[in-house]
C-alpha cells in the first residue's frame, strides 16, 4: 500500500464529476492513487451539496461517485483531539492577529496538520494564513 501523503479538498475531489475536468489535476489524482484520502468535513460538503440538488440524474451521478470513492479505497479522516487541540491554537493566534476564518477550511486544515499530510486545493488563499500546513494546488502544477 502507498504511503499517505495528501489530504484532498472538496474542490479536488469534486473536479472529476465536471463536464470539462481540469485534465492535470485528473492526472494527478490516477498518479497519487492511493496516497490520498479526505476529511470527514469535506465528505460531509460533498453529500450536503447532492442531498441539495433534486431528484435528477446529476443527482444519482453523484451520489454513485461518491460511493464510488468509498469503494476504491478513499479514506475519510475524522476531526480528532490532536486536531482539536492545534485548532484552538491556530484559531486564539490568528484572532490576536486580526483574522477570523470558516470553521469548516478550519477544521480541514487541522485534519491535514494532525496527520501530518500535504493539503491539496484550489484555494489556497483560504488556507494560507495556518502555521504548519503543507498546500499544493494541482490545478497550478505543471
Amino acid at each position: 500500500m502507498e504511503q499517505l501523503t495528501y489530504l484532498l479538498d472538496t474542490n479536488i475531489l469534486s473536479e472529476a464529476t465536471k463536464s470539462k475536468p481540469n485534465q492535470q489535476v485528473l492526472a494527478k489524482l490516477r498518479e497519487h492513487n492511493g496516497c490520498y484520502a479526505t476529511a470527514v468535513t469535506v465528505w460531509h460538503e460533498l453529500h450536503f451539496g447532492c442531498e441539495r440538488l433534486p431528484d435528477s440524474k446529476l443527482k444519482r451521478q453523484l451520489a454513485s461517485y461518491l460511493a464510488m470513492l468509498l469503494q476504491e479505497g478513499l479514506g475519510v479522516l475524522p476531526f480528532e483531539q490532536q486536531a482539536g487541540e492545534w485548532l484552538a491554537v491556530e484559531r486564539a493566534r490568528l484572532m490576536k492577529e486580526g483574522y477570523t476564518l470558516g470553521f469548516a477550511d478550519a477544521e480541514i486544515a487541522a485534519i491535514a496538520v494532525a496527520n501530518e499530510l500535504i493539503l491539496v486545493t484550489r484555494n489556497t488563499r483560504d488556507f494560507v494564513r495556518f502555521s504548519g500546513l503543507k498546500l499544493e494546488n494541482w490545478f497550478d502544477e505543471v
